[in-house]
């Protein structure tokens, strides 16, 4: 027993009873975390705009045996603008399942936090393409996750020029077109040297400047076939919140 308290993001949010929901947090201290928080749908309560969905906010929480819940709280940035937009909305609840589904309750979390913090920033607060805002996400995440794929060059000769690669999932990393380093997966992905700078990029820039490039709409549709199936692959799961925006 006793209060503890953090900063988190808002993940996921389920309706309680008449008026409660318990909400999931994205925390640096403690990873994912399960909250209560009580008469939060009552219009006049003083938890509604600390408890919304990608609300990043203070958090004093009473410790109890089974669920955390909360006594006292104030935003500290609010992603709410995600909500007049349908596919920036869409991107940013695609994000909170991947975290949703990896982070473990109870585990520190810190770059998982600032990563999604930078990415919401870009998504919902400026005018970037949501989509490349989004691969960057997914690809460096995996690295964050421990499968970062090898990108310097070709992962059986080391050779590090950027034309001639294909993406090897079997291998994860590029193979170079050599015959005895494309022979070890012939079904490797072939990639432009645009993919394969994208690629480097995101796996090896710090943080700062993680977001600041762009890429031809082309370019960018082969980046997106890799980090999918990759994403695939590594999680062994299909997300499906994407596939909605092909309709739209």
């Amino acid at each position: 027993m006793g209060y503890i308290k953090t900063q988190g993001v808002v993940i996921k949010e389920v309706n309680a009873g008449e008026a409660d929901k318990i909400i999931t947090i994205l925390s640096k201290e403690y990873g994912k975390m399960s909250i209560m928080a009580k008469g939060a749908r009552r219009l006049r309560s003083r938890f509604t705009a600390c408890t919304q969905f990608l609300c990043y906010s203070s958090f004093l929480l009473f410790k109890g045996r089974d669920i955390h819940t909360i006594n006292s709280c104030e935003v500290i940035e609010s992603f709410s603008e995600a909500g007049y937009d349908l596919i920036r909305l869409t991107y940013a609840a695609h994000i909170a399942d991947l975290i949703y589904d990896t982070v473990q309750e109870g585990q520190p979390a810190g770059r998982t936090l600032k990563l999604f913090l930078n990415t919401l920033y870009y998504l919902i607060k400026t005018d970037r393409p949501p989509e490349l805002i989004t691969r960057i996400f997914e690809l460096r995440y995996l690295c964050i996750l421990g499968y970062a794929p090898y990108v310097k060059g070709c992962i059986n000769c080391s050779n590090e020029g950027l034309e001639d690669l294909s993406f090897s999932f079997k291998k994860c990393g590029f193979v170079c077109s050599n015959e005895n380093c494309f022979s070890t997966d012939p079904y490797a992905f072939k990639v432009s040297s645009g993919t394969v700078r994208a690629m480097r990029h995101i796996v090896h820039s710090s943080m700062d400047k993680l977001f600041n490039f762009e890429l031809a709409p082309m370019v960018l549709k082969e980046l997106g076939c890799v980090i999918d199936r990759f994403l695939k692959e590594r999680l062994e799961k299909d997300y499906s919140k994407l596939k909605f925006l092909k309709n739209i």
